[in-house]
């Protein structure tokens, strides 16, 4: 039967194998930690005690340092102690179902690079909610995280509200610990990023935040006091993270992320994806966890 102009065999037709329906969630955190490799899974490391070292109580110089000593005198003996702590690699791994050779070959959507590249974005995701909680210590009301601010006033609401006062509060309690947060992150979700350019624009108003162009990569989407603003929604709601990230959290990286394709021989393939490491929170001083960036 010859087909005629109306007929879709003699159309040209434009392929597109690429699949839609769900748009890719940008994974910042790891940019802003300290990433170092590890040899074993095993990681001791030693926690400092104690800031500027002082005779007494370790917290600061006491006032009889402060006019010196006698000609003469012996020196105050001052030492620092610290604390041994172990950690261990965690492995994260996944694979695809086995993929035909014939829906490699064939198939109009390209199902070996949409499954490869998804899959190893699945295993960045649950590395940077790994940083997270470390980070966070899991959002405990009680641990070693060595500031925490529970905001005056839920983000979203118009009354009680202070976030400029919570940002700054925030910023002195990491300078208490002798860390200094400008140039740090304000880290936030999607919904405190929103009540945050509210209450600035909507509410103060005399303030209209100059926005960053370079948030690929980095998340980057404005500045304020000093801090870069950072959405992801990899973080808990209702939280975020005031401070230098890179000084607090390190994640130390035993087997890099790696991808490789197991062969059923006539059958087809499967993608094999993992990485192991292990976040450590070192410095927990130079972050200070926000609360109540919002109400639900």
């Amino acid at each position: 039967m010859a087909d005629s102009a109306g007929m879709a065999e003699i159309r040209g037709i434009d392929i597109d194998k690429l699949a839609k329906g769900f748009a890719d969630e940008l994974l910042i955190l790891k940019n802003w930690v300290n990433v170092t490799p590890t040899s074993a899974r095993e990681i001791r490391w030693y926690k400092k005690t104690s800031g500027f070292l002082d005779s007494t109580d370790t917290t600061g110089i006491t006032a009889s340092q402060l006019k010196g000593v006698a000609e003469l005198a012996l020196p105050d003996a001052v030492e620092q102690t610290v604390t041994r702590t172990t950690s261990y690699v965690k492995k994260y791994f996944v694979e695809s179902p086995i993929i035909s050779d014939e829906d490699i070959k064939d198939n109009d959507p390209d199902i070996w690079a949409i499954n490869m590249r998804d899959l190893v974005r699945a295993i960045g995701k649950q590395i940077e909610r790994r940083i997270w909680d470390v980070a966070t210590e899991n959002r405990a009301i009680t641990g070693s995280l060595g500031h925490r601010r529970t905001c005056s006033g839920a983000w979203d609401t118009h009354s009680a509200n202070a976030i400029i006062e919570d940002i700054m509060t925030a910023q002195m309690k990491i300078r208490s610990g002798g860390y200094e947060p400008t140039g740090g992150v304000l880290l936030l979700d999607a919904k405190g990023y929103k009540n945050l350019m509210r209450y600035l624009i909507d509410q103060k108003g005399s303030y209209i935040p100059q926005f960053a162009s370079e948030k690929v990569g980095t998340g980057v989407l404005t500045n304020i006091l000093g801090l870069n603003v950072v959405v992801s929604q990899n973080i808990t709601n209702n939280y975020g993270i005031i401070g230098n990230l890179k000084a607090a959290v390190t994640w130390k990286t035993f087997t890099p992320i790696t991808a490789r394709a197991i062969e059923e021989v006539g059958i087809g393939q499967k993608i094999r994806v993992w990485e192991h490491g292990e976040a450590l929170l070192t410095d927990p001083k130079a972050i200070c966890l926000l609360s109540g960036t919002g109400t639900t």
